[in-house]
């Protein structure tokens, strides 16, 4: 009787050890966060302490797109351009294809907009370059602008030459010598008859054309830090 108690208590503890071993986790367990959960907790802190980076990413992306969107200046035809030159050309300073330099003297504006701004540094070319003639004719000087620096690039201009004169005094000095010519002629008439006029004629000429070596021609000179305004004949863009 004793010994059958006995095998009872212990089938009965083992049934409670069963049992035991096979009980679900604790509600603690079950509560416990995973990885997973724990990650996304940390995600949804994530925006509001990184706020200010946020905004700080998305406003400079809008100045980007905005800049990138921006359409350029376009300076019109016609528009004058006036520059200061950087040294002195001339006539008989400069020879054709001579190149020069010189900054933008002004603002040339679009609208209320600077398009191409005072102190821009400017590069041009000499085209033609005549002396004055000794006898006759003028001196003359062409210039041409070729480019202009704006941001830093050099920008190809279209722009009208501009030519300089000025009128030699050929007539003056045929004049003079002409005179001479005919002065010495009379004299010489009055002196020697028809041989004397031959004589006196070209005496008289050698006179006159010595007097037209002091008639006080010029040549053209544009000073360092002269003003020359260019007229563009094409349109010019520029980026903002």
């Amino acid at each position: 009787m004793r010994s059958r108690l006995a095998l009872l208590s212990l089938c009965v503890y083992l049934v409670f050890f069963v049992i035991g071993c096979n009980k679900p986790p604790s509600d603690n367990a079950a509560n416990a966060p995973t990885d997973s959960q724990t990650a996304a907790g940390n995600d949804q802190n994530t925006p509001a302490q990184n706020a200010p980076a946020k905004e700080a990413r998305e406003h400079k992306e809008h100045a980007e797109h905005k800049e990138a969107k921006k359409e350029p200046l376009v300076v019109p035809a016609g528009t004058p351009i006036t520059v200061s030159l950087g040294s002195a050309i001339g006539s008989k300073l400069s020879k054709t294809g001579d190149s020069f330099s010189g900054s933008v003297a002004k603002d040339v504006l679009v609208g209320n907009a600077v398009a191409i701004p005072q102190g821009a540094n400017v590069s041009g070319s000499v085209t033609d370059a005549k002396a004055l003639g000794r006898f006759a004719g003028g001196a003359s000087l062409q210039i041409s602008l070729n480019s202009i620096e704006i941001k830093g690039a050099n920008v190809p201009v279209q722009a009208s030459a501009k030519s300089f004169s000025e009128k030699g005094k050929g007539k003056r000095t045929a004049v003079m010598a002409g005179g001479g010519a005919a002065l010495g002629g009379i004299i010489g008439a009055l002196a020697g008859g028809g041989k004397g006029a031959a004589i006196g004629a070209a005496a008289g000429a050698g006179a006159g054309t010595g007097g037209a070596a002091f008639t006080g021609n010029k040549d053209v000179v544009l000073p360092a830090e002269s003003d020359v305004t260019f007229e563009l004949s094409q349109a010019l863009e520029v980026r903002q």
